[in-house]
C-alpha cells in the first residue's frame, strides 16, 4: 500500500489565478469547448491516427480550450475501446511542443495504477513543457484486466485512489512549505516543479468516494452528462452540480466538466438522436447547441467533445466547431504560457 499522507484539500479559482491551462478551461456561469482524442477510434491500424496532430494544432490555432487524451494501459478486446492509443503523457509532450495555448488535459489518468512519485514526475515534466497548461482529470479506473497485469487489487483501488491523491500532492509541495511527504524532512525533492505550485486534479466520477470526498478533495469534477437528446438529462446533471457545490467547504468556485461523443452531421436541422443505449449523440449544430446552452444553464463550464465516431471527416467536423459552434462558448483569457526553449 502507498503510505498514507495528510490529505491536501482541493482549491477554489483564487488558487489557479495564473495557472493558463485551468484559466483558459473556467469561469462561473460559463462553458467553454474541449475535444476528446482520438478523433479517429483506432480499430487495429495506427494509421487511423496520422495527421491527427496537425488538426491539434488546427485546435489550439482556432481557440478552443482544450483537448484531452485518455489513459488506457492495455486494449481488453472484450471492452472493445482502445482510448487514444499513446501514453498520455509521452502524447502530451509531443502535443506541447506543437501548441501553444490550448490546455492540456488528461481524461482521465488512472490513478490507482501508478506510483504517485512516477505521476508527480511525468505530471509536472508536462506542466513544465508546456508552460503550466496540464489540467489533470483523474479516475479509479474501470477496466478490471489492468488491476491483476499491474499485480494489484481491483477491489482496493478506490482506497489505492484516495491515497495516491494525498501523496501525489505531497511531492509537489516545495521544501520548506509544510511538506509531509517521507523524505521532506531530509531536505528531498522532485524535480521540476509545477509552473504554478499545483496542478489542478479533477475527479472523474465517483472514483469510488463519498461525494463528500469529492467535494473536499477535487479542484473540479468531471462526470458523465446523463442522458443529452432530451430536457431532462441537464435538469437531472444540474441536480448533481449543485448537490456537489453545496458540499465544497469553503464555497468558493470550483468547475465541473461533462463529455459526449459526437456524430455531427452536416444538416444543421438534425434532431438529437442517440445511438448505442446513449454512449453517442447524433445531431445537427443547432441541436449541439442547444444541448451546450443547457449544460451550460445546469452549472457546467467545459464540454469535453469526442468526434471519432462522426461519419464525416474529422477535418470538417472540426471547422464547423470551430466557425459555428466556439463563438458562442469561447475560452477565457488566460496568462499566456511561458515560452522556454527547453
Amino acid at each position: 500500500m502507498i503510505e498514507s499522507q495528510t490529505p491536501i484539500a482541493g482549491a477554489s479559482a483564487a488558487a489557479f489565478a495564473q495557472h493558463p491551462g485551468y484559466q483558459r478551461m473556467f469561469r462561473p456561469d460559463r462553458l467553454s469547448l474541449g475535444i476528446f482524442l482520438p478523433m479517429r477510434f483506432y480499430s487495429g491500424d495506427m494509421r487511423v491516427l496520422e495527421g491527427q496532430s496537425a488538426l491539434v494544432e488546427y485546435i489550439d490555432q482556432q481557440g478552443f480550450a482544450a483537448v484531452w487524451v485518455r489513459d488506457v494501459p492495455l486494449f481488453d478486446p472484450m471492452f472493445g475501446d482502445a482510448g487514444q492509443v499513446f501514453d498520455p503523457f509521452t502524447y502530451l509532450a509531443f502535443l506541447a511542443a506543437r501548441t501553444r495555448h490550448v490546455a492540456l488535459a488528461t481524461g482521465s489518468v488512472v490513478f490507482p495504477l501508478r506510483h504517485p512519485i512516477e505521476l508527480a514526475k511525468s505530471a509536472a515534466s508536462i506542466d513544465q513543457l508546456s508552460g503550466g497548461r496540464l489540467v489533470m482529470g483523474i479516475a479509479s479506473g474501470d477496466r478490471p484486466v489492468e488491476f491483476p497485469a499491474y499485480g494489484l487489487d481491483h477491489a482496493s483501488r478506490g482506497e489505492r485512489f484516495a491515497e495516491t491523491v494525498g501523496a501525489f500532492r505531497q511531492w509537489l509541495q516545495p521544501v520548506g512549505s509544510g511538506a509531509s511527504h517521507p523524505l521532506a524532512e531530509q531536505g528531498i525533492q522532485l524535480l521540476p516543479p509545477p509552473v504554478n505550485t499545483r496542478i489542478p486534479l479533477m475527479v472523474t466520477g465517483g472514483a469510488r468516494q463519498p461525494l463528500e470526498w469529492v467535494a473536499q478533495h477535487a479542484d473540479g469534477w468531471l462526470t458523465y452528462p446523463d442522458s443529452t437528446h432530451d430536457r431532462a438529462g441537464p435538469l437531472r446533471l444540474a441536480d448533481k452540480v449543485r448537490a456537489w457545490r453545496r458540499l465544497i467547504p469553503d464555497g468558493g468556485f470550483r468547475p465541473h466538466m461533462t463529455n459526449e461523443w459526437l456524430d455531427l452531421v452536416d444538416d444543421p436541422d438534425h434532431p438529437r438522436v442517440p445511438l448505442q443505449g446513449g454512449y453517442l449523440l447524433r445531431t445537427g449544430r443547432k441541436g449541439l447547441i442547444e444541448l451546450l446552452e443547457a449544460w451550460q444553464r445546469a452549472g457546467v463550464n467545459h464540454a469535453a467533445l469526442g468526434i471519432q465516431f462522426s461519419q464525416r471527416p474529422a477535418a470538417e467536423v472540426l471547422q464547423e466547431l470551430a466557425e459555428e459552434v466556439l463563438p458562442l462558448f469561447p475560452s477565457h483569457p488566460a496568462p499566456l504560457a511561458p515560452h522556454q526553449r527547453w
